[in-house]
């Protein structure tokens, strides 16, 4: 068994006939898995989630999921509620997110509680263009397509956090900005070397070193060394925030 395959059965056993489908999205279907890319798994069900059910979800995938880099890969589990998504509207609402920038707080006994969630609208723009189900229909019979105008509010709404973690995640950091002005410019979700390839292609010479170097270590062609780059990491991503219409950094 995969480790995708034990992260779906986790889910149908948890949540049994209130789900309807499970999705692939992120680096899965947008050009394939990197060594250091996250599995991305988007689940629908027919009804909001008990307090049991998120619990139980945590229990499961803190020995399911890793580190970045490690033995398994980190995985990302979103999920939502049909009725909270289709028809779509703004801000939808989230049931229920793992990630492992949280693992901390989950081991402490956190259980993620359902909340708006702006960052639905790439999520499930991903998941209908990608058209990948572990389980379940296609994902555009329970989905409904997100607004372009949404998608953009939603990915201008994340950038103030992605600044605050510019020190300690500078390379993911570095790759979404990218992603987000690709994004705005084009109205596609790219990969995140993708977006920084194209990015690169649009950057005065002297800020091209930096997101070169973040999209080789990404791929792993290079060890990361951007620790050793703040200053100029923080000069990069100024430029891409100026880029995307981004003025306050706060």
């Amino acid at each position: 068994m995969t480790q995708l395959d034990a992260v779906v059965g986790l889910v149908r056993r948890v949540l049994g006939s209130a789900l309807l489908g499970a999705y692939a999205h992120g680096s899965a279907v947008l050009g394939g898995l990197r060594p250091f890319s996250d599995l991305d798994v988007l689940a629908v069900t027919r009804r909001r989630t008990a307090a049991e059910e998120r619990q139980a979800l945590v229990d499961g995938l803190l020995g399911m999921s890793g580190a970045p880099g490690g033995p398994v890969r980190p995985v990302e589990l979103t999920v939502v509620a049909r009725d909270d998504v289709r028809p779509w509207r703004h801000p939808p609402r989230r049931e229920f997110q793992y990630g492992e920038w949280l693992r901390e707080e989950y081991e402490r006994g956190t259980v993620p509680e359902p909340a708006d969630d702006p960052d639905l609208a790439p999520v499930l723009t991903m998941t209908l263009r990608g058209g990948t189900a572990l389980y379940g229909p296609p994902p555009a019979e329970v989905l409904d397509p997100v607004p372009a105008e949404d998608l953009r509010r939603a990915v201008l709404a994340g950038v103030p956090g992605l600044l605050a973690g510019l020190e300690s995640d500078t390379r993911n950091v570095l790759l979404t900005l990218a992603r987000v002005w690709t994004t705005l410019e084009t109205g596609d979700i790219r990969s995140k070397d993708a977006a920084a390839a194209w990015a690169l292609d649009r950057l005065p010479p002297g800020d091209r070193p930096v997101l070169a170097h973040a999209r080789a270590a990404y791929l792993g062609h290079e060890p990361d060394r951007l620790h050793t780059l703040v200053p100029e990491a923080r000069a990069l991503a100024d430029r891409m925030v100026r880029a995307v219409g981004v003025r306050d950094r706060g």
